[in-house]
């Protein structure tokens, strides 16, 4: 009885992490509309913009995280590439507006960059997710309190997803849940 209840035990607890693991907006999904505050403190609404452009929107982990610093940046030297696709790019991060000032020091990045501290659009694309108690306490010992990077949501992060998103649809989209995976400049142009 105590080992069946056990493997019952076990088996809920894998269903329901599967459950609570983010897959992303699939190709040919409506864009959920979304309106929020990019780094100067202007409303950006995704279907306003979209309207006559193509707008990549990338989910970020905030400021620092090395590898969306190093995707930011490789975005941001490639904007001329992007920019004559006539396409434009949107970023969005769980942090708070202050640690967005940090990303743009670090990235020099010239497109806008949201805070979705409340994570409604990262939930609406489906890309958000808890970390878990010992990640969040391994983070803290490299200085990273998520707490404080994210406010009152700190412990939830984004898959790194890139969405191409043309007339309101998802046209392509980049998801891997290995956040060190991310899509060149190349890649991503290519789809425009």
């Amino acid at each position: 009885m105590k080992r069946i209840l056990i493997i019952c035990s076990a088996l809920f607890i894998s269903i329901f992490s599967i459950a609570q693991q983010p897959e992303g907006l699939l190709v040919g999904s409506k864009a959920p509309d979304f309106t929020l505050n990019d780094q100067s403190g202007n409303s950006f609404q995704l279907k306003k913009e979209s309207k006559d452009k193509t707008v990549i929107l990338i989910f970020y982990r905030g400021q620092w995280c090395p590898y969306c610093s190093k995707q930011l940046k490789g975005l941001n030297d490639s904007m001329q590439l992007i920019s004559e696709k006539g396409a434009t790019v949107v970023a969005v991060t769980p942090e708070v507006p202050e640690n967005v000032a940090k990303t743009i020091e670090k990235t020099k990045a010239s497109f806008l960059i949201l805070s979705d501290s409340g994570l409604k659009v990262m939930s609406d694309y489906k890309v958000a997710f808890a970390v878990d108690a010992e990640t969040i306490e391994r983070y803290k010992k490299y200085g990273i309190d998520f707490d404080k990077a994210n406010g009152v949501n700190g412990a939830n992060l984004p898959v790194p997803a890139v969405y191409i998103i043309k007339n309101g649809k998802i046209v392509w989209r980049y998801f891997d849940k290995d956040y060190r995976k991310r899509p060149s400049v190349n890649e991503i142009a290519a789809q425009l």
